[in-house]
């Protein structure tokens, strides 16, 4: 295993890939300044390379014409209440697989996870989950669905006033600090990762597989 697929390994460990971070969290207008934040709600996403799993038959084999089922994650769909202390975001996914051999009904099992992220490494919480397909005799695709949840605490995910007083103060053309982009600041930087939660999904992968998603 080289460097970089030892690194993608370490990171799926926690569940913490890059690739997957939400765009848009902030708003930026270039003539007053920041005008709106990211809502409490956390991003959803799924993390890069864990999207897809691919089984072989034998199972340590690697070439094309090896490859049992293939699946991925496709159609996520979130919802977001945000209206208490405790804002709880859920989502719903489809996992669509091809197979080889359609000679019989055929039952697979895919595991897969939902986790919470905090400053996108952090890992608060982490769940496994199953998806079932089900092939019919003579079928070569199958369809299932999967659901993930989380709750997030509205005060840690809630910027404190005076981060979001500097973030969103009208400057004005001459001022010094017009010159300085706030969000180059180590404290608001820092303070902007506390509050950001993500919820993640993605199959739970073998290293190997991992390691086969990054390097195909």
């Amino acid at each position: 295993m080289n460097a970089r697929i030892a690194m993608v390994a370490a990171l799926a460990g926690l569940v913490a890939l890059g690739g997957c971070r939400s765009e848009g969290d902030i708003v930026v207008d270039t003539g007053v300044g920041i005008t709106a934040l990211r809502s409490v709600c956390p991003a959803v996403g799924v993390p890069d390379y864990t999207g897809d799993i691919t089984l072989f038959s034998p199972e340590d084999a690697r070439t094309a014409d090896a490859i049992d089922v293939t699946a991925a994650i496709t159609n996520v769909r979130s919802q977001c209440n945000e209206t208490g202390e405790q804002v709880y975001s859920s989502a719903t996914f489809d996992v669509v697989a091809t197979r080889m051999d359609t000679s019989t009904a055929r039952t697979v099992s895919l595991p897969y996870y939902s986790t919470v992220l905090r400053g996108g490494t952090s890992v608060v919480a982490k769940r496994i989950g199953t998806v079932e397909l089900n092939f019919a005799a003579g079928q070569s695709r199958a369809q299932g669905s999967g659901t993930a949840g989380a709750y997030v605490d509205r005060a840690e995910a809630t910027l404190p006033a005076d981060i979001r007083e500097r973030i969103t103060r009208r400057r004005r053309a001459g001022d010094q600090s017009a010159a300085i982009d706030p969000l180059t600041e180590p404290d608001v930087r820092a303070a902007l990762a506390r509050a950001t939660f993500e919820l993640m999904i993605g199959f739970q992968l073998t290293e190997d597989q991992l390691a086969y998603n990054a390097t195909r």
